[in-house]
Parts: C-alpha cells; structure tokens; sequence
C-alpha cells in the first residue's frame, strides 16, 4: 500500500511537472497514457486546462496530443505485435473475442472509432488487438490520428471557447457527440459496401455478354 501511493504521487507530481511544459508536456503525458502508464488529470483534462488557459494555442495543443497520442500507440502496437496473444491476457476472453470480432468486420473504422469514444471505452484493448492480429499499421496510423486530432481539437475548441465549462460540457454532450459519429461512419461504411458490391454484381452481369461479342 505505501509503495503504491508512492508510485502515485510520483505520478503526480511528474503530471504537475509535465504541464508547466505546455504542448511539449501535453505530447509526453499523451505518450505514456497510450502505453499503460497513465499519469493523474489524464491528456484530456490536461488538454482542456492548457487550452482555456491560453485559447489561441488550442490548435498547437492538441497538434502535441495527437502526436504523443499516436507515438504511444505505435509502440503499444509494435510490443503486442512481438508478444502475441501473452499481451491479451489482462482482458477477459469475452472481450477479446468481441473486438477481434469488430476489428475483423469493420476494419480501420472500428480502429477509428475507438479512439474517438472517451473513458470506460476499452480503446487500448484495440490497440493490443491490433499489434496481436497484426492489422495494417498504415490503416492503425491513419485511424488513430483521424480519431485523436478530432478529440483533442474538440476540446481545444470548447476550453478556448468556455474555458473551465469545457468540461462539464463534454462530460454532457461527448458520449452523444461520439455515438453519433459512430453511427456516420458505419452507414458511410456500409453504404460503400453496398454500392461496391453492386458494381461487382454489374461487372458478373455483364461479363457474359463481352465474352459472347
């Protein structure tokens, strides 16, 4: 129990020292809580008081965010791709499956939506289960960064704007904001499945009669 609040409040203060930083420590801390070394306050609350403390540098903020965001999780990604499954032992079995499961048939969208989706969200669960399934790290790369520099540039935007309100803003209106993205992007998806499958049905269609001519 004291090593534990030792290690706590050594994270603490390694937190309070990180943001004096401003964007520099915003990458760090974004960094370690990508890779399972979560510092106290978390990037977004860091993100939001960096932001309503001096608004014009919103965009540099979350451009550090997203950065040390998407670096932790390339090395989050690269160490599950070397453990293999070992790394998914910490997740229940039901959990595991269900995102392979996502992962499986939604591709860079499931990716994508994951790290849009704030806390209790099992987003490093995906990320795990991308190094493990080894899923195209140049559609991992462009999912992260898509899904974070949105996040971080929402609440940028809302801390410049309302200042310490920006949280209990997005405390209100961000699970609505996120789940409504959510479903964009699997109508978007499916409607490109079903207008992709549609032109192949054509293509079979019509291939009989150019072989015939």
């Amino acid at each position: 129990m004291k090593l534990f609040h030792k290690v706590g409040g050594a994270l603490q203060h390694l937190a309070q020292y990180l943001v004096t930083f401003g964007a520099a420590g915003l990458f760090v801390i974004a960094l370690l809580d990508s890779v399972f070394v979560p510092l106290p306050g978390g990037v977004d609350a860091v993100m939001i008081l960096l932001s309503a403390t001096r608004p014009a540098w919103f965009p540099i903020y979350a451009a550090g965010a997203t950065l040390g965001s998407l670096i932790g999780c390339l090395i989050l990604y690269h160490i599950s791709r070397r453990a293999g499954r070992r790394a998914l032992t910490r997740f229940s079995e039901a959990k595991q499956a269900r995102v392979h499961e996502l992962i499986e048939r939604y591709d860079v969208l499931a990716v994508l939506v994951a790290s849009l989706l704030p806390p209790p969200f099992p987003f490093k669960l995906f990320v795990v289960s991308a190094g493990v399934f080894r899923f195209s790290l140049l559609r991992f790369t462009i999912a992260i960064t898509a899904g974070r520099a949105f996040r971080f540039l929402l609440e940028g935007y809302l801390a410049a704007r309302y200042g310490a309100h920006a949280k209990d803003l997005l405390a209100q209106y961000y699970p609505y904001i996120g789940l409504s993205l959510t479903a964009l992007l699997i109508v978007g998806f499916a409607m490109r499945n079903l207008l992709k499958s549609r032109g192949q049905r054509l293509e079979d269609v019509q291939s009989p009669k150019s072989n015939v001519q």
